[in-house]
């Protein structure tokens, strides 16, 4: 049986296990949610179906569908980030698209490094690439990771979170860890109805949910169920008016309600509005005892409306501070309002005034004439997701197994902007703007096989072998001509009449290409790339006498676009007694550059000391990227060590200690900014759409990173008071830090960011009590100190020195979650809390050199506040809300 297994390899693949162990892991949470123990079978890090997360050899986290649901989060993200210590993701504030599509961090690692599944298979990636420069994307700057937000809550019967390398046992982008999201197959119907809002603006940030679990018998032999939810959340502001604006309708008040969103600020810091839908079905049919077939599926859309950076109509000054001197600073008008568009073209035929150039006379055009109090794009976001999943899989008498599955995904993300104009293009602009549409294909083949040998040691040895065939598609439509072009007024020469007919040149005027705030994706760019990728692997587990077990597993993988690779794992458990045993992983990796990352383009508007700049990220195999010095992408690779004990007494006390080691070599990121000159205009033409004074970078393999950190999880289970109460306490020491880089493509902020962005120290200690239908929740979170270099560089104290010293660094703070829950008629619990019960905020900017203070507002010239990716939980402050859970 063991060559039968072994020539299989060719044709099998990577998840059966996982797939197979479903059912048992919802009936352990169903168990655990009665008897108020912890669910224990875990179906990740293994190819066996009887571990449980203290007997594993790999550190995992059970999180049940009860916890899952219990958070009034309406975004998976937050969902997690609330609940699992080394998961961050930040709140993305104002960052492009990225606000659409945020990407988290698991034990400092990018999203890309996190590998998602859904009942055991690979869930496709997102349909956007981070290429967003700021504090809300660093430590995921450059990834393509999945998008866990289409997930529904109460679609899951529980999360298993893998905190270990396993690309040998799953294939790519398993470096830092696994999420696996078990989809519900109980019998019933459930209803749930949220209401809620934030104490501070008005109580602003007003969300609306509901969402629906149903699942049928399908006679004895199978199920169908369906969940669904529909949410609606209104935005938030925490920011003030900025300061140019406050001056703006002091000096114009006849204006001033022409200012955008008047009365409130220009400019929103805080969470876009957005509403959506998210569904997911499951379901399973048993042909005969050795064939099961199932079906499973996750669907949703989501649109968001996000407010982009204010554009200043006029030029103002203000008084500010710098953190150590007080001065009169310029804020200065968008490049857009400086000079006036000239409509004169030169006479045909004149040879003191050449074709193409303009007269500079009276003959003018103003965009205030659009925007008299100027302008704040919207940027619009509206994402489609779509995977499904078929598969047959059964168990013969011999205990062989067998998984074949096929899955197809597709992610698609189409941006637009209202509110903006295109500058080059003069009077003839337009307003709205179509960018075009990135969109994400994948198509899974995979067959998975297990055989228990029996060699006469304490238990059988789980052989595993498997293969699979990956194909993945990226796409970029073309956006409207205007939203990536450049008009025929980006560069006017000008010239003046010194005699009749006769022209003398008085100076040259320029324009900024494309759509103000945005770039579109333009002809030459639109298309699609793909990459196709095969894979095998083989793997052997068990027991080698009752104290000690030990697994080996194997992957090749080979890809299209950069060749082969080959990865391996090893762990072990020992029983130093009933209740004490130590384990440890050993293991390399990989992450396979995404054809995103080969292939993006993406045109952003920065602004630097007022001046509107366009931001050019290009694919590494065109003209542009080479021009500058790109060259093809290579693999990220890892090399992970784990080691940790368990103690597990049996009087309800649990208590896991699990240290680690994750080196990443050549990540992927992106490169130096390069600015563009007249000269690499004149060389390059297609540079015309970033434009002189612009900037190009691309991606690259670049630098190397050492992550290391430790978790620690315990929980107690007693009685108290008569009711049963639960104790979980869990904490993360996480510090990835830069070993080796390219200076060209790493900067010193970059540096920081990586080591000090989320907080080394994270902790979560959570308490539940339950006395017949009453139920209490508490939870108290500790964020330790972090810091944020790329967006305030230099740190209060140094500011003498105009040097980059350090990222301001943000206090710890701890913020308290509390509900109360009552259950009623049997069927019906309505549940009350508050996240952030005491209103907690992150500290705010401090003033320096380049984020001073405005007398005016009290805030930097943006008008923002409290920093902008918001930190470790954000800057809304505090959220009550309402629940009511109908479940039969």
């Amino acid at each position: 049986m063991f060559a039968a297994a072994t020539a299989l390899i060719a044709i099998a693949s990577s998840d059966v296990a996982l797939a197979q162990s479903a059912d048992t892991a919802a009936e352990s949470d169903e168990a655990a949610e009665e008897t108020g123990a912890a669910p224990s079978i875990v179906v990740i890090g293994t190819r066996r179906t009887d571990r449980s997360a203290t007997d594993s050899a790999s550190p995992v986290d059970v999180i049940s569908s009860a916890e899952l649901q219990q958070q009034p989060a309406i975004n998976m993200l937050d969902v997690i980030k609330n609940v699992v210590p080394s998961f961050f993701v930040p709140q993305n504030t104002i960052s492009d698209a990225s606000t659409f599509v945020r990407a988290p961090s698991l034990r400092g690692l990018p999203a890309d490094n996190i590998l998602v599944m859904l009942n055991g298979k690979r869930f496709n990636r997102s349909a956007l690439v981070q290429v967003y420069t700021g504090g809300d994307t660093a430590l995921s700057f450059g990834s393509q990771g999945a998008d866990i937000s289409s997930i529904p809550s109460i679609a899951v019967s529980n999360l298993q979170v893998l905190r270990d390398g396993a690309t040998a046992q799953y294939g790519s982008d398993a470096i830092g860890g696994v999420l696996n999201y078990g989809l519900r197959d109980d019998i019933g119907l459930e209803l749930q109805g949220l209401y809620g809002q934030n104490y501070d603006n008005g109580g602003d940030g007003e969300t609306y949910q509901i969402s629906g679990y149903g699942g049928v018998k399908l006679g004895d032999r199978g199920f169908i169920s369906l969940a669904a939810e529909y949410s609606d959340t209104n935005g938030t502001s925490r920011g003030v008016q900025r300061p140019s604006a406050v001056n703006f309708a002091t000096q114009f008040p006849n204006l001033a309600d022409q200012l955008p969103n008047a009365p409130g600020p220009v400019q929103i810091w805080g969470t876009s509005p957005s509403h959506g839908w998210k569904a997911v079905l499951n379901s399973e049919y048993e042909f005969s005892p050795q064939a099961t077939m199932y079906l499973f599926g996750n669907f949703a859309g989501s649109k968001a409306d996000q407010s982009f950076n204010y554009r200043e109509a006029v030029a103002t000054t203000a008084t500010r501070f710098d953190g150590t001197n007080t001065t009169t600073g310029t804020l200065s008008a968008n490049s857009a309002f400086r000079h006036p568009i000239y409509l004169t073209s030169c006479p045909t035929g004149n040879a003191t005034c050449p074709n193409g150039a303009f007269v500079k006379d009276t003959n003018v055009f103003n965009f205030t004439t659009l925007y008299p109090a100027g302008f704040t794009p919207r940027f619009l976001g509206e994402t489609k997701q779509a995977i499904g999943v078929v598969g047959i899989k059964g168990e013969m008498d011999s205990g062989f197994t067998y998984d074949l599955s096929g899955s197809l995904a597709r992610q698609s993300l189409e941006l637009s902007m209202n509110n903006s104009l295109a500058p080059s293009y003069g009077p003839n602009t337009q307003t709205s703007f179509n960018f075009g549409t990135l969109i994400q294909r994948e198509m899974n083949l995979n067959l998975d096989l297990t055989y228990p040998l029996e060699v006469g040691l304490a238990s059988p040895l789980t052989l595993s072998a498997g293969a699979e065939f990956r194909r993945e598609e990226y796409e970029a439509t073309e956006g409207d001509p205007q939203s990536y072009g450049a008009g025929p007024f980006a560069v006017q020469n000008l010239y003046v009449q010194t005699a009749p007919g006769v022209f003398a040149f008085d100076s040259t005027v320029t324009m900024p290409p494309a759509a103000s705030g945005y770039g579109g994706t333009s002809p030459t760019f639109a298309g699609k790339s793909n990459e196709k990728s095969k894979g095998v692997y083989i793997g052997l587990e068990g027991d080698l006498t009752d104290s000690f077990s030990m697994g080996l597993a194997g992957r090749y993988e080979n890809y299209d676009n950069f060749g082969s690779t080959t990865v391996g794992k090893i762990n072990a458990r020992y029983e130093l007694t009933d209740s004490l045993a130590i384990r440890a992983t050993a293991g390399t990796g990989f992450h396979a550059p995404s054809p995103g990352q080969n292939n993006v383009q993406v045109l952003t508007t920065t602004f630097i000391q007022g001046n509107q700049v366009q931001v050019g990220t290009y694919p590494v195999t065109s003209d542009i990227a080479q021009f500058y010095g790109a060259t093809t992408l290579g693999p990220e690779e890892s090399t992970n060590f784990g080691a940790g004990f368990v103690f597990d007494p049996g009087n309800g006390l649990t208590l896991t200690v699990d240290g680690y080691s994750i080196k990443v070599r050549d990540r992927i990121g992106i490169s130096q900014t390069f600015n563009v000159s007249a000269q690499d205009l004149i060389d390059l033409p297609s540079l015309a759409g970033v434009g002189v004074g612009g900037s190009v970078q691309y991606f690259t393999n670049g630098f190397d990173t050492l992550t290391r950190g430790v978790d620690v999880v315990s929980t107690y289970r007693t009685d108290l008071a008569g009711g049963r109460l639960n104790l979980t306490l869990a904490y993360n020491y996480n510090q990835s830090k830069v070993t080796d880089f390219d200076p060209g493509v790493i900067g010193a902020t970059q540096l920081i960011d990586i080591k000090y962005l989320a907080p080394n120290h994270r902790a979560t200690f959570a308490a539940n009590w339950s006395l017949g239908d009453f139920a209490v929740n508490l939870r108290e979170s500790y964020y330790g100190s972090w810091r944020d270099a790329n967006d305030y560089p230099i740190r209060q104290g140094n500011v003498s020195t105009g040097a980059i010293i350090d990222g301001q660094e943000f206090g710890a703070k701890f913020v308290t979650d509390l509900d109360v829950s009552y259950t009623f008629m049997d069927n019906y619990t309505l549940t009350v809390g508050a996240n952030n019960l005491f209103n907690t905020y992150p500290d705010k900017i401090a003033p320096t050199i380049n984020n001073p203070i405005y007398d005016l507002t009290g805030s930097i010239s943006n008008g923002s506040v409290y920093p902008r990716p918001g930190g470790p939980f954000g800057i809304n402050g505090g959220f009550w809300y309402g629940r009511l859970r109908i479940k039969y």
